[in-house]
């Protein structure tokens, strides 16, 4: 604003604005600072941030160090924990394989036999034969009978049943599962060997084994 204006205000009865008064600068307390915590926020510092280093627990005790004999007695267990482990494995691995080479043994030999039996169902000879650590027994005719006591027939277990085959067929199945051949008579064999070729030794039907 120029000096004529203002006059000319002035001059008319204005008052000039009052200057804004100044606000005493404060000066600090150190008495009433003294009363306030120190850190960001007001807030004391924790132990270990910038504070006091906190003092250790007197319940904490060192641990006590292993000795070497307890470090190897650790390792031996443990070894033999893994041995055993391993053991149990291969023990269960060699179980699967071979109920898995019995399976395919058992359904080539099915599949061998298919037409091959030679039993009568007329016979009325009981040709008694241990096997499986029992006595067995099949049913064959006169002539049967012959041939299996001088080693042209034998038999093989298939499925529970007992099946009369001449002895090539014998001798295949046995290549293809040894388990399953019941009974082949060696002709050369001494007669006490074998008992049950006697055509007169009988053992009554009625008994029990």
């Amino acid at each position: 604003m120029t000096d004529s204006l203002r006059d000319q205000l002035l001059g008319l009865g204005f008052k000039p604005a009052p200057k804004p008064e100044r606000k005493p600068e404060r000066r600090p307390d150190p008495r009433r600072d003294a009363h306030k915590p120190a850190g960001k926020g007001g807030a004391h510092p924790k132990p270990g941030q910038g504070g006091k280093p906190r003092p250790p627990q007197g319940n904490a005790k060192p641990k006590p160090k292993r000795s070497q004999e307890d470090i190897d007695l650790a390792k031996a267990y443990a070894i033999r924990a893994q041995r055993e482990k391993d053991e149990r494995i291969e023990a269960e691995r060699v179980k699967q394989e071979e109920a898995r080479v019995r399976r395919e043994a058992k359904a080539k030999l099915d599949a061998f036999l298919k037409d091959k039996a030679l039993n009568d169902a007329d016979a009325d000879v009981a040709r008694h034969f241990p096997y499986g650590g029992k006595i067995k027994r099949i049913y064959v005719n006169a002539e049967q009978l012959k041939a299996l006591n001088a080693g042209e027939l034998g038999v093989v277990q298939q499925n529970g049943r007992y099946l009369l085959v001449t002895s090539a067929v014998l001798a295949e199945a046995e290549s293809i599962f040894p388990q399953a051949v019941a009974l082949k008579v060696d002709p050369d064999a001494p007669a006490a060997d074998d008992p049950y070729a006697d055509p007169q030794y009988q053992v009554p039907d009625d008994l029990v084994w």
